[in-house]
């Protein structure tokens, strides 16, 4: 077993000389019984968050969530969180309690927790304390609820997809009373902040397991991701698709690096497929018009869910361009280059290559085709090509020169860079001056 953080230890150790019983709960446990390095102190005690204050004069103690019981103690500028043992009453808005009532033991504290993974305690000398068999349940690979998990959902929804989002971190599986009691009560989660679902639902896309939770819990993502519920048992009508429309997203996912822009996009990239569905004379599935379709799609659910304003302007124009061929020419290169930009461009070759790889494994000879692509994309930067007008060399007092005025400078600006781009003129100063003249 991995050791138990040294800033959690120090915090420990000083409450209980106080005289206060105190565990470390939660994250830690569940890691270190994992056999992984445990990054979170999260702590229960019996010191209530005036006692915590006391107890460390001088250390920073944040008291934000010092109503509920939480203080948060910085011990050499990383975070030990205190939370006093605690009940909870009713959840009138299936997400906050309607009232904290501190506890006097720690059974009474690990009760009320969301998962049996979770509501492990562990101390260094007196042990692990486990109520609900949840190191069993880590060795299965289950996320199971404490008590009733219809229960436990109605007192705060967001649990639902917390419990998605650990079954895609720890590729487990939802157990079937768990699961059940999620799908019975998805409707709940629009009641949640749009921020909360999304913090959830971007961690769960991020998980090592992503796939195969998308395929599995579809029902319970359409709530955020409604397009989820058309895609499952879409058949595309298509050889190179060897999935249905949800195995292909899903494999899109799983395929892409875990990033939330990149797999945020992938989630999104085939989001309008069933509503653009036409087959020919021949029986083949077309989707005309699905990536302009699936842009706006992408932009209004991401704004809904309070994306910020770089994802907002990131995964649309990846949706918007992810099918659109991307030919093997430096002139190709600089054309996309000047449409998006290079960090856009990466991500767009990430996307297409992924999407390859939720094609038909007959296929996957095309990823032979983006290793082409980024080395000659390589080799256009590595030249600093023209490709933007901040790359022209000539300015805006350069226009001005020539009598251009306004909306005039901008034009020639643009017709330059489409020139030079297109090789008819080289971007060298009195080379583009002549050809503005022309």
């Amino acid at each position: 077993m991995q050791s138990l953080p040294r800033e959690g230890l120090f915090v420990l150790e000083r409450l209980e000389q106080r005289g206060f019983e105190s565990w470390f709960v939660g994250g830690a446990v569940r890691d270190l019984l994992r056999g992984a390095e445990a990054h979170d102190s999260d702590l229960a005690s019996a010191a209530t968050p005036q006692d915590v204050i006391a107890a460390f004069p001088d250390d920073p103690v944040l008291t934000t969530g010092a109503r509920h019981g939480t203080v948060t103690v910085v011990v050499d500028h990383v975070p030990v969180e205190v939370t006093t043992f605690r009940t909870e009453t009713t959840y009138a808005d299936s997400r906050h309690p309607d009232e904290v009532r501190f506890a006097s033991k720690l059974e009474d504290d690990l009760s009320r927790r969301d998962f049996t993974v979770n509501a492990m305690a562990l101390h260094p000398t007196r042990g692990l304390v486990d109520l609900f068999g949840g190191r069993e349940d880590l060795r299965r690979g289950v996320i199971r609820c404490v008590g009733d998990p219809a229960e436990r959902f109605r007192e705060d929804a967001l649990r639902i997809l917390r419990a998605l989002r650990f079954a895609s971190k720890l590729s487990f599986c939802l157990d079937a009373a768990t699961a059940d009691a999620a799908r019975r009560g998805k409707d709940s989660l629009s009641l949640l902040s749009r921020e909360r679902v999304q913090s959830e639902c971007t961690g769960l896309l991020c998980g090592e397991n992503a796939r195969q939770v998308i395929v599995s819990y579809y029902d319970i993502l359409s709530q955020p991701f409604p397009f989820l519920s058309a895609m499952a048992g879409f058949d595309q009508h298509n050889e190179h698709h060897c999935f249905d429309l949800l195995g292909h997203t899903a494999a899109v996912v799983g395929a892409i690096a875990p990033l939330p822009r990149l797999r945020l996009a992938a989630l999104l990239h085939d989001c309008e497929k069933p509503a653009c569905f036409s087959l020919d004379a021949d029986g083949v599935g077309h989707f005309y018009g699905h990536a302009s379709r699936g842009a706006k799609t992408a932009e209004t659910l991401l704004r809904s869910l309070k994306y910020d304003n770089a994802t907002l302007a990131r995964v649309p124009l990846l949706v918007k361009w992810h099918d659109a061929p991307l030919e093997e020419t430096p002139r190709m290169l600089k054309r996309r280059l000047n449409q998006m930009g290079d960090d856009a461009l990466r991500d767009l070759l990430a996307l297409q290559r992924a999407d390859t790889l939720g094609l038909a494994p007959r296929y996957h000879d095309r990823l032979a085709h983006f290793d082409r692509l980024e080395a000659m994309l390589d080799e256009v930067l590595a030249q600093d090509a023209c490709f933007s007008v901040k790359k022209l060399a000539v300015s805006g007092n350069d226009l001005k020169e020539l009598g251009l005025r306004g909306r005039e400078i901008g034009q020639a600006q643009r017709r330059l860079v489409d020139a030079v781009i297109d090789e008819k003129v080289k971007n060298e100063k009195d080379a583009l001056l002549a050809y503005l003249k022309q």
